[in-house]
């Protein structure tokens, strides 16, 4: 079975000193091969891309997404495996399975565990996960785990995990979004910002909003996703909060349609050369 070899590659690390980009997953490779490329092209601030190859790691592993993860890792990128956790809904053996195949077949470096209940009810819950998959991938590069919130949870979800998505949405929401107080007790690092539909006349009003707000990683596309579901579609009704501003609805990457990041936004070159190496505010 065709699989990765882990290198002895130094992994792109996710400091403090600088905001850098955290891919949430672009489309499959043969789709998007300028996309893939450009995450090893020297100088782009990339702390990790995620790997979706079939909502999950798929049945069998798939040769071109085994050569893009490759490039990655050899470029010194971390790879995450994509596993949706349907806000506490999803059995933990099949999130289990998933993170095992792609560790397997991947050799990925960390999980983003998009659809993560916020909610203090579920802590339990994401942190026996969360325990299971750091076990998974137990080895010398640890794991890097990233709960795909998309919204504030309980203050207990910063135990868990090494980044935690505290924004997915459009750019409507997040220019005038706040951060939950509870957030300047953490480091930059700690924190993903993930906004679609921003103008590139805004671009710089978003990087400045990120940096207030305390987030490290980001990614910003002037690209948007396609229709919201029907009303009183599945779609519209997952989540506890669906519906509202802010909502699971609106914020999920599978309801709200990871389409607006499967693509580089049409103001690559700006933003990287705007957040780049050496750049700071």
């Amino acid at each position: 079975m065709p699989h990765l070899t882990r290198t002895g590659a130094p992994l792109a690390a996710t400091g403090a000193d600088r905001l850098g980009f955290g891919v949430p997953g672009y489309a499959h490779p043969l789709l998007a091969p300028v996309e893939w490329a450009e995450l090893t092209r020297p100088g782009v601030p990339l702390h990790w891309a995620v790997l979706n190859v079939a909502d999950g790691p798929g049945a069998r592993p798939d040769p071109h997404c085994l050569e893009a993860a490759g490039r990655l890792r050899n470029g010194g990128v971390r790879v995450l495996g994509h596993i949706d956790l349907a806000y506490g809904a999803r059995p933990f053996a099949e999130a289990v399975s998933d993170a095992q195949r792609f560790a397997d077949w991947y050799r990925v470096d960390g999980y983003l565990l998009d659809r993560c209940p916020p909610d203090r009810e579920r802590l339990a819950s994401v942190r026996r996960t969360a325990a299971t998959l750091e076990a998974v991938l137990d080895g010398a590069d640890g794991c890097h785990l990233v709960l795909g919130h998309g919204v504030h949870p309980d203050p207990g979800y910063a135990e868990v995990a090494d980044q935690l998505v505290t924004f997915r949405g459009r750019w409507a929401d997040y220019r005038w979004s706040q951060a939950a107080p509870w957030t300047a007790d953490h480091p930059p690092e700690r924190f993903v910002h993930l906004v679609h539909g921003v103008p590139r006349t805004h671009l710089e009003e978003a990087v400045r909003i990120a940096r207030w707000q305390g987030a490290g990683t980001i990614f910003f596309t002037d690209r948007t996703p396609g229709p919201p579901p029907a009303v009183g579609s599945e779609a519209d009704l997952t989540g506890p909060a669906a519906g509202g501003r802010g909502s699971y609805a609106q914020v999920s990457g599978r309801i709200g349609g990871n389409a607006a990041f499967e693509a580089l936004p049409g103001y690559w070159d700006e933003i990287v050369s705007r957040i780049g190496p050496g750049v700071s505010e």
